[in-house]
């Protein structure tokens, strides 16, 4: 069933104040550089300094928007009653060992935040260590960065983001008052790393520039502004990340870029420790680490191990020139992450695209391997507190198999299933079927799809698809189960994920293939994969509804400068599109870091070139577009407000048909999103109603939009 807007919303368009700059002997002309703010990173603290002009724009945008998608108003509603009708409420997550107490977090009935609990051994005596709901309720946004327990079990420090900007404050909590102590840290990245005797922790803070680039120690009792200074990065392309090491005796310092890492160890046991460097950094050297006993082992790709490899050293002479290879380099075999116990080594690994579990056992020498049956799924290592252990927790799932977690006893091989995702609406996993697909891309490549489909879905060439993507930063697209997709598939989609490159789906070179240079594989990828789709006669051209986020957004404004006539709409999730103007702005501070990425415009007319070839904003044409969602939100540090805004003002200004494109920018979250569980179900409905409409007939006028 149809509704019919009896009179089509007449779009509204920004003023055009045109800025020119010339870079290489080539002018640039922005029209809409204007929506940038002058004041913005005091925006990001406080929405309401957000220029008049500039909002009149984003609240124009936002009604347009509403009034387009207004006849979907009970899909939607009936979206959510189904996407929350998957989701078991009262929900706990399985409880994890720490001394003598089990720690989980779970959710109350109706409540959009996360309890944190413990209990004794028995699973009796809960404690509730803190009520996120409580103290999330009556906000507007609400993110809990953190909750860790002390070593003594006596107190909680807690980090929460009330504005979506990622500016975390933390908090430290006495569960037996259940009232917070006088101790305040703002400005944080929400990490929290206790010392061994519970006297303080450490924090990574975050600079007038949203950089973390500095690590302090802050002592119970003590006024933050005291806090001591214990690591600085003044590189503003490397940023700071501070955990705990997997024995607790650390505190494990890593300094990145895109391209490098750095380490330190901190002695928890130390309250005046000095960091401790591993190895210096080298351009392309990454390494993380974990210790050991006398030993640290190290993941890393020195020495030509692209895919990784696990090498060992003295923890009092930590450096490259004493590594020693454990677990050697095997090309296409790619080490993901591992994690060690005292008698164990674990590790994943992806191969042909695909996770497995590996087990090295000290005492033993003995090496074994958790295999699973599925034609693709996603496997993750759990979190664990305790170090002297011999249960191993993971996660599987696929896209038909829900949430799974299991204990594995690293001495016997026994898995035993602790929980498996509920969906109280019911759900029958030989309903649905999952597959991986190999699109050729013009170059030879093969590019891995894998795609969801009801059972009773006709596989006639006219089922409407969407087609998920990101390729970027070497972070691969997993095949994982999502219920609230089913929505979609059970209304006759197919759900596709294409691999492409950019991301490390099939090892490091997948990653550097689709980088710098390269980039333009992972547009040129999306596009074949989607083809592929057509041409295996599971679809057809203009059946396709494009879906990506971040550098997924761009992907998403890059394929449909390329390709609209392939899609029936792009959801284009806060769009990283205003690609040039980003990289030329030294001034921005996550440009820097990103120079590794996507190349340095300002220095390299290469770069320049290849980046200026298929930045999305730049490439908006005089063509015939498809139906394109935008969503963006204000207090986003990451995906800046104003790019989504300048690329749809563009988009409106230059196209000579198709639409309509629509803004919807989130006032009050960031880059994430709405922060309640349920909140964020209204977010997925509009995008999934949005896709819903554009295969309708008629919507593209817009003249009808789909209310079944």
């Amino acid at each position: 069933m149809t509704q019919t807007i009896a009179a089509p919303p007449v779009p509204p368009l920004a003023d055009k104040r045109p800025e020119s700059k010339t870079i290489h002997g080539v002018t640039l002309v922005d029209d809409y550089a204007w929506l940038k703010a002058a004041n913005w990173q005091e925006v990001l603290r406080d929405p309401s300094a957000l220029p008049a002009d500039i909002r009149r724009v984003i609240d124009e945008e936002n009604q347009y928007a509403q009034t387009v998608l207004a006849p979907t108003k009970e899909l939607r509603e009936r979206l959510i009653k189904e996407m929350r009708g998957r989701i078991k409420e009262d929900d706990a997550e399985v409880p994890v060992k720490d001394g003598d107490f089990l720690y989980y977090a779970r959710h109350v009935t109706g409540g959009q935040h996360p309890l944190f609990c413990r209990t004794d051994l028995s699973g009796k005596d809960e404690t509730v260590l803190l009520d996120g709901e409580k103290e999330g309720h009556d906000k507007t946004f609400f993110d809990l960065g953190m909750v860790r327990h002390s070593p003594d079990h006596r107190l909680v420090a807690w980090s929460v983001d009330e504005k979506g900007s990622e500016l975390y404050s933390i908090k430290v909590r006495d569960p037996a008052t259940g009232l917070d102590r006088s101790d305040l840290v703002l400005n944080t990245d929400g990490t929290i790393v206790w010392l061994s005797d519970s006297s303080g922790f450490y924090y990574v803070r975050v600079d007038a520039n949203h950089r973390t680039a500095q690590v302090f120690r802050h002592l119970l009792g003590h006024d933050s502004a005291s806090d001591e200074l214990v690591f600085e990065e003044l590189d503003p392309a490397w940023f700071v990340h501070i955990h705990r090491s997997q024995s607790a005796a650390f505190a494990i310092i890593s300094v990145s870029d895109h391209d490098s890492t750095e380490c330190h160890l901190l002695d928890l046991a130390d309250p005046q420790a000095k960091p401790q460097l591993i190895e210096k950094r080298s351009p392309g050297l990454r390494y993380d680490v974990e210790d050991h006993g006398d030993q640290v082992l190290i993941r890393t790709n020195a020495d030509g191990a692209e895919d990784f490899k696990i090498v060992t050293a003295p923890l009092a002479s930590p450096a490259k020139a004493s590594w020693t290879d454990f677990i050697p380099h095997s090309a296409g075999r790619m080490i993901i992450a591992f994690v060690l116990f005292r008698d164990y080594l674990i590790w994943l690994e992806r191969e042909n695209g695909l996770p497995n579990l590996k087990i090295h056992n000290f005492v033993s020498n003995a090496t074994t391997t958790i295999n699973f049956p599925e034609e693709a799924y996603h496997l993750s290592l759990a979190d664990h507190y305790e170090y002297d252990t011999a249960i191993l927790r993971f996660i599987y799932s696929s896209m038909t198999t829900p949430r799974e977690v299991y204990d594995y006893d690293l001495a016997t091989h026994q898995r035993v299933l602790r929980k498996r995702q509920i969906l109280p609406s019911g759900h029958e996993p030989a309903d649905y079927v999952t597959r991986r697909l190999f699109a050729p891309a013009a170059d030879g490549e093969i590019i891995p799809v894998s795609i969801l489909y009801h059972k009773e879905t006709k596989l006639d060439g006219s089922a409407p698809v969407l087609l998920y993507g990101y390729g970027a930063y070497g972070h691969p697209t997993s095949a994982s189960f999502s219920a609230s997709r089913l929505s979609l598939v059970d209304r006759g989609f197919i759900f596709a994920i294409a691999h492409i490159r950019g991301g490390t789906d099939k090892g490091w070179h997948w990653y550097t293939d689709g980088k710098l240079a390269r980039k333009p594989n992972t547009f040129l990828d999306f596009v074949a994969a989607g083809r592929h789709l057509v041409s295996e006669g599971l679809t057809r051209e203009g059946r396709i509804v494009a879906q990506g986020g971040s550098a997924g957004g761009m992907l998403m404004g890059a394929v449909v400068n390329l390709a609209p006539e392939l899609f029936a709409g792009i959801i284009a999730d806060v769009p990283f599109v205003d690609v040039m103007n980003t990289m030329l702005d030294a001034d921005l501070p996550l440009t820097p870091p990103e120079w590794l990425e996507w190349g340095n415009p300002i220095l390299d007319p290469e770069a320049f070139a290849t980046i200026l070839s298929y930045s999305p904003y730049d490439n908006v044409a005089a063509k015939r577009y498809p139906p394109i969602l935008a969503l963006g939100g204000l207090t986003d540090p990451r995906v800046t407000y104003w790019e989504p805004a300048k690329w749809v003002a563009r988009l409106r200004a230059t196209m000579t048909g198709g639409g309509p494109i629509l803004l919807m920018t989130n006032m009050g979250a960031g880059h994430g999103g709405a922060s309640g569980r349920f909140d964020r179900l209204g977010e997925v409905a509009i995008q999934y109603a949005f896709a819903l409409a554009c295969i309708a007939p008629g919507f593209a006028s817009p003249a009808q939009n789909p209310s079944a």
